[in-house]
């Protein structure tokens, strides 16, 4: 087995290492890091939790202190990310481990004040940090260069890709040097991640790590069955009953997370939620009384999870299981981490059984699905529901939901606003933009990860519904 002295990175890198108390590098920092370092273009697939970051920002790092830096700090490195919590964890690696070289680094990303960025950006930086809707925008505003660049990082590829982010990646790529090392990082390797990889990077070194199960051999995989309306109060009863402290939560939608963390917060569960429609400074004060365990309860959504790195969390819960198996890998894969022991635990209604055994199907093995006396299901019909016909109840619901309303109306002065806004409205009833936040683009929809103000992109449609965490 090597250690990190082995893998050919300076001196001041393996002290930072050090002090962090690592010496054995894992299996996909073993295999990556050579790799880059031989200034080829790198594609790298390895589980969540496996130490991924590591395995680009160490060797990238190295080779930026080898080389003479131009005058006036231009970018010399980009690592794109799909998530703000994403891109301050990389962010966070690269000041851990390179604290002993004289590299400057920035993170941006939108749903905060762009002025502060543009400043540090003015600086000078060596390696950059961002995700595709914020470095885009301050790209066009004509605050970041990225002709000096010489190493491009795609850290979580396969999230990318699921949030329709491909056109921001080809708009950034057209502005990047053609002669620079491109390196491609993911959780999966599958055949679009082996589209993009064809279409960005020159003969690729290829490192994948495929674990015999995709699920970490770490974590304790359970189940309880339960009805639908019953799953707050199994919750509750879960967490109180074990005396757990952190415990992260996954819904499916950010309605959800807000609806159940208000139940939690009622229940006398400290909570919090976490997702895309959360301002920026609300996400930071959320994580950081989660990792200070000052709050108990973290909810999230699939997309706002990742970047979540807690290496010591114990526990995570399936409030509501994903519609894609391969989500539920990456849900859990945020416990168990580091070769340390965690537990994921599922509560699963009869609407959700195809999409439990889609996911005993993806990680090979039957996981213990048992009642909590008190909190059985009164609906469980010895055959459960299809796909297909779970799709159409939802539909049906949906439609008996919105017949049930009626027709929306929109009455007083919030109908004559939304006239105004429909037809443009006069100058005087427009209001500007707020330099401030969006550098006085034009407002848009919110991307998550991007920059409230990037520009309009038209998204495939099938990748919408993946966008909304």
């Amino acid at each position: 087995m090597k250690i990190f002295a082995d893998l050919g990175i300076s001196k001041d890198i393996l002290r930072a290492v050090s002090d962090k108390g690592y010496d054995t590098p894992s299996p996909v920092q073993e295999q990556a890091i050579p790799a880059v370092l031989t200034k080829q273009d790198v594609i790298a697939t390895a589980q969540t939790g496996t130490g991924k970051t590591a395995g680009f920002t160490l060797p990238m790092m190295h080779l930026l202190t080898q080389e003479k830096r131009e005058s006036g700090y231009p970018i010399r490195a980009l690592v794109l990310t799909p998530t703000r919590e994403l891109a301050a964890q990389v962010e966070e690696s690269i000041v851990t481990y390179g604290k002993y070289l004289p590299l400057k680094s920035l993170v941006v990303f939108g749903g905060v004040n762009i002025v502060p960025q543009i400043k540090e950006l003015r600086k000078g930086v060596d390696i950059l940090v961002a995700t595709p809707g914020r470095l885009l925008d301050l790209c066009n505003q004509g605050h970041c260069r990225l002709d000096k660049v010489k190493f491009f990082v795609l850290d979580e590829a396969d999230r990318m890709l699921d949030m329709g982010f491909i056109p921001d990646i080809r708009r950034t790529i057209n502005l990047l040097p053609k002669k620079r090392q491109t390196l491609l990082f993911s959780a999966t390797f599958s055949k679009d991640i082996r589209g993009l990889a064809h279409e960005f990077l020159r003969n690729p070194i290829t490192v994948a790590i495929t674990p015999e199960k995709p699920a970490a051999q770490t974590i304790a995989q359970r189940a309880y069955r339960c009805d639908q309306q019953r799953k707050t109060q199994l919750l509750s009863h879960l967490i109180k009953t074990g005396f757990w402290e952190q415990v992260l939560i996954f819904t499916r939608t950010k309605h959800g997370a807000n609806r159940l963390t208000q139940k939690l917060n009622k229940d006398g569960i400290h909570s919090s939620a976490i997702h895309g429609d959360k301002t920026q400074a609300s996400r930071i004060r959320a994580l950081e009384g989660f990792k200070k365990k000052n709050i108990r309860v973290l909810v999230a959504t699939d997309i706002a999870a990742r970047g979540i790195d807690i290496v010591q969390l114990p526990h995570v819960i399936n409030f509501e299981l994903p519609n894609l198996a391969e989500d539920y890998v990456h849900r859990i894969g945020r416990t168990g981490r580091a070769g340390l022991e965690g537990e994921a635990i599922s509560l699963v209604c009869n609407d959700e059984r195809p999409y439990f055994k889609a996911i005993e199907k993806l990680i090979g093995q039957k996981i213990e699905l048992t009642d909590v006396t008190g909190y059985g299901p009164d609906n469980w019909p010895e055959k459960g529901p299809s796909s297909s016909e779970v799709q159409k109840a939802a539909a049906l619901r949906k439609e008996a939901n919105r017949k049930a309303r009626g027709p929306r109306t929109n009455t007083g002065p919030r109908s004559s606003q939304n006239s105004s806004r429909k037809s443009g409205g006069s100058k005087q009833g427009r209001k500007k933009p707020n330099v401030g936040q969006s550098g006085g683009s034009k407002p848009s929809s919110f991307k998550p990860g991007g920059s409230s103000a990037a520009p309009a992109t038209a998204r495939p449609s099938n990748r919408r519904n993946r966008r909304r965490g």
